[in-house]
């Protein structure tokens, strides 16, 4: 299994390295990498960037990335799914996060969850199939005394109960903004 996965991807390098060539991004990234010197030890400040660039880290410019590093492809999936900061999947217009942190979960987070995943019809780490809206969770956002909190869109929203976030949400919801 592992080796038809492996054979698969080979098989699929010359098209991404086709599909690169035609791409600005690519050449941005490609770029980048050369200004660490193929480095293999910059592969997180590689991924950064493609991140910046493409917005999420699909399985073809992870290939990129492993190819142009001459890494393998499981160290530069490895990296990528090891730290939270990365994506693999793209990111709606807008993004919630709920911190789930211990101050935040006693005060109702876990309720307030609840209600935007009802609402939406997502969990969390999914994103809406109208591409809007991305719901996340976090272990702790360090806003414990004004728990629950929440990220809406980056800033961070104290005292949040399920009707604040609801009314938040219905802004972003079937309106196109």
């Amino acid at each position: 299994m592992i080796a038809t996965l492996s054979n698969k991807k080979k098989n699929r390098l010359p098209q991404v390295l086709e599909h690169a060539s035609g791409d600005k991004r690519f050449k941005i990234l490609e770029a980048h990498i050369k200004k660490h010197q193929f480095k293999q030890d910059a592969l997180i400040e590689v991924l950064h960037k493609a991140q910046e660039l493409f917005g999420y880290l699909e399985d073809d410019l992870l290939l990129f990335v492993a190819y142009r590093l001459k890494l393998p492809t499981s160290r530069v999936y490895g990296v990528a799914t090891f730290y939270h900061f990365f994506t693999l999947k793209p990111k709606g217009k807008h993004t919630c996060v709920v911190c789930m942190g211990t101050a935040c979960y006693v005060r109702g987070a876990d309720k307030v969850l609840a209600a935007v995943e009802d609402k939406t019809g997502i969990k969390a780490g999914e994103t809406t199939p109208d591409g809007e809206i991305s719901l996340l969770t976090a272990r702790c956002i360090g806003a414990c005394g004004i728990a629950p909190a929440a990220v809406y869109d980056g800033t961070v929203t104290p005292r949040q109960t399920p009707d604040l976030a609801l009314e938040k949400l219905k802004g972003w919801m079937g309106h196109g903004n």
